[in-house]
């Protein structure tokens, strides 16, 4: 399998740890995840700050907010869900890609720092989304974005949260969205499809990390009928008036063919969708090789997928 990655991909998975991820060794792994992130060094034109919000159950839930210093008009905003199998990962994660999204797609950006499985298993992390993606509609005039040009991304887990929360947020009727951008998104517990069974050990992650994963978002759900599509957004029946989407996944990652069926199933209930397949990528590869050149046309596809999203609405409005 490793003679099918893109060369330039290789040295990232090489040096990639295998990942057991069983509960008690959890806690080890998010330190030395949090241990590898460096400060972010914030452009002087950039303000970060973090807020604190009261959570769906009145847990404290942080927000870190990204913004122009020279804001001078409502702009959009898009809300970041960062990835991490729904048990690792933090706020810290993306700090790099958010301040690009800032600059270069002229919006605020709002990253939320959901709790994490097995402590807190579905529906803790998605309500915690669903506040934060609440509380910027509701405080619109205060930020000072434009309430209809609200949009939602993340990657892996984070693009499932997204998806998810998509589904929420039409079937809550509240707020409207105008695009997401679900990155390889994490969205079917099943754990079955040809890629997962390609991809069963390393490869970043693979069927093993995966059902970990699910296990402990799910609890005592996994394995059962009753898993709601806010929790699998491959398990929903109805994608219709969902905003406009774009999403990618590698060619060697096993959501593979989980996203390939989900952009399927959005263009035929009428989605407008778009959809990039990398070849010889694997699970996250561009932010474990951010300078390879497929990594780098990657990120800066993410980019213009925001631009579009928030340009769509204005051609709209117009």
């Amino acid at each position: 399998m490793k003679n099918r990655v893109n060369p330039e991909l290789l040295p990232g998975l090489e040096m990639f740890p295998e990942l057991d991820l069983q509960p008690e060794f959890l806690q080890a792994i998010r330190e030395g995840a949090a241990q590898m992130n460096q400060p972010a060094m914030v452009d002087e034109s950039l303000s970060l700050n973090d807020e604190i919000i009261p959570g769906p159950d009145a847990n404290p839930l942080r927000l870190r907010i990204y913004r122009p210093k020279s804001q001078n008009e409502a702009l959009p905003a898009l809300l970041w869900i960062h990835g991490g199998g729904y048990i690792l990962g933090s706020v810290d994660d993306n700090d790099d890609l958010c301040m690009r999204f800032v600059q270069e797609a002229n919006c605020v950006v709002v990253s939320v720092d959901y709790r994490l499985a097995p402590e807190h298993p579905y529906p803790a992390p998605i309500e915690d989304c669903y506040s934060a993606l609440k509380w910027i509609a509701d405080h619109a005039a205060e930020l000072n974005i434009d309430p209809h040009s609200i949009g939602v991304a993340g990657a892996s887990a984070g693009g499932g949260l997204t998806a998810a929360l998509t589904l929420l947020a039409r079937d809550r009727q509240y707020p409207s969205l105008c695009f997401q951008m679900p990155l390889y998104p994490m969205i079917d517990d099943r754990n079955n499809t040809p890629s997962t069974n390609e991809i069963k050990a390393g490869f970043v992650w693979n069927q093993q990390t995966n059902e970990a994963g699910w296990k402990m978002y799910l609890g005592e759900l996994y394995g059962t009928d009753r898993i709601p599509a806010y929790a699998a957004p491959a398990r929903a029946e109805d994608y219709s008036n969902l905003p406009y989407t774009y999403t990618c996944v590698g060619q060697l990652d096993p959501f593979r063919d989980e996203t390939i069926a989900y952009v399927t199933k959005l263009a035929q209930a009428g989605v407008d969708v778009e959809f990039h397949l990398y070849p010889g990528a694997y699970h996250g590869f561009e932010g474990i090789n951010p300078g390879a050149a497929i990594s780098v046309r990657a990120t800066n596809e993410y980019i213009q997928a925001v631009k579009n999203g928030f340009e769509r609405v204005v051609k709209v409005k117009a």
